[in-house]
């Protein structure tokens, strides 16, 4: 598979970490703590430390619990220092609606890497390029699914976006929560750094450049073969 950007995994198990690591056509992962929950994990730093052994030297997004900024802080630096592949995933605010790019800038300027999260709004991006430098090694996760579940178009957000950090060399535009491969398109098509997706997504793409009347075919010989294995009878 040959693309200009980079895909990330969102894995919600060492086990589908360790999978996708060695996958040529995989550039990072990503996690939260829904996902970490889905897969049974009670520990975090247990997760945490096996999550950073099978990503091997590819980047690994690990988000803070905290819900209030100095919290964030404190749990971001410990986060951070548990390897050089570690991004530091903050949430754009709390439950609260309070806004996290104190939390943000602090570890930015700390050195840590951070992945910004669950970003959907034009203000929330805007509040973020007030407080990067030049030089700063941030990963800006917008909810291009989410926005889309609303009604609203991703896309012309995701290429304004894209042109607004073009100036910022470590600043990476990533498109999340995608509900289908054609995101992928999309995302590439948007000048976006990166696209994460979940495994259910990510075994689909093989399907990208498909010819259309061989899957349709194929479809139909699916339903076909499970009427035979129900076996169904019209009287």
């Amino acid at each position: 598979m040959s693309r200009k950007i980079k895909i990330f995994t969102d894995a919600s198990s060492v086990a589908e970490i360790r999978k996708f690591a060695g996958e040529v056509w995989v550039s990072g992962f990503t996690t939260n703590p829904t996902l970490m929950r889905k897969s049974g994990a009670s520990d975090y730093h247990e997760f945490a430390l096996a999550a950073i052994d099978a990503a091997g030297q590819l980047p690994l997004s690990l988000e803070v619990v905290a819900d209030d900024p100095p919290s964030m802080i404190r749990e971001g630096r410990i986060i951070g220092s548990w390897g050089s592949n570690v991004n530091v995933k903050i949430p754009i605010t709390t439950t609260d609606g309070v806004s996290c790019l104190p939390a943000v800038k602090e570890l930015l300027d700390s050195g840590i890497k951070v992945n910004i999260t669950a970003i959907m709004a034009d203000s929330q991006v805007e509040g973020l390029l007030e407080i990067l430098r030049y030089d700063s090694d941030v990963i800006i996760s917008v909810f291009a699914g989410r926005i889309a579940d609303t009604g609203v178009d991703p896309v012309p957000l995701m290429t304004k976006y894209a042109a607004w950090i073009k100036d910022y060399p470590n600043a990476q535009l990533l498109w999340a929560s995608p509900r289908e491969v054609l995101n992928l398109v999309q995302a590439e098509e948007c000048n976006c750094h990166i696209f994460t997706a979940t495994p259910e997504i990510l075994n689909k793409i093989h399907l990208l450049g498909k010819d259309l009347e061989e899957f349709s075919r194929e479809t139909v010989q699916m339903f076909y073969e499970d009427a035979r294995s129900a076996n169904f009878k019209i009287p």
